[in-house]
């Protein structure tokens, strides 16, 4: 398990897509405000460095503990929403639309994810002050997994995909 400040230089792929705008202490307060929570500063350490976008090769999954639907072993996290509102992209800001559309708990900040299968802070235990557990949020199968206890400690067990013996999808059935 890599130390979170060793991570943060080498987090992002290559690439402009999911890319916000580079990020201020004011689109900080607005985002906070919006979403009603305060974010990690794990997370905003990160966002500062690229405010979203594709996440490198090494970092790409987290193993769980137990099957989901996308695989028997771990979850992706190809990427990560930054703050913002460039055309055509989503963000952090969209969190109260996609919690609405897919039906999900709140509180929770969506990290990543396509709909089906979501990362998120999940601040129903802290509150919106506390630090959040990251939690893997499946909507179709209406499940979810905590991943870690907080920001931090996810972006420190995060590894590559390809190092997992199996990237297949699991059975549905077998969750």
């Amino acid at each position: 398990m890599a130390r979170f400040d060793e991570v943060v230089g080498t987090f992002w792929g290559n690439g402009d897509h999911g890319r916000q705008q580079p990020l201020t202490d004011e689109m900080v307060r607005e985002a906070e405000h919006m979403l009603g929570v305060t974010l990690p500063s794990a997370l905003l350490a990160l966002l500062r460095v690229q405010n979203g976008g594709g996440v490198a090769a090494d970092h790409d999954a987290f193993p769980t503990g137990r099957p989901t639907s996308w695989s028997a072993d771990h979850v992706p996290f190809d990427d990560l929403m930054g703050i913002g509102r460039r055309d055509g992209m989503i963000s952090l800001l969209d969190t109260p639309y996609l919690v609405a559309e897919w039906g999900m708990p709140t509180p929770i900040v969506l990290l990543s994810g396509d709909g089906h299968c979501w990362i998120g802070l999940d601040y129903r235990v802290c509150g919106p002050d506390g630090e959040p557990s990251v939690t893997w949020f499946e909507t179709d199968l209406d499940t979810e997994l905590v991943l870690a206890g907080d920001f931090r400690s996810f972006v420190e067990g995060l590894t590559a995909g390809g190092s997992f013996a199996d990237g297949s999808v699991a059975d549905p059935a077998s969750v």
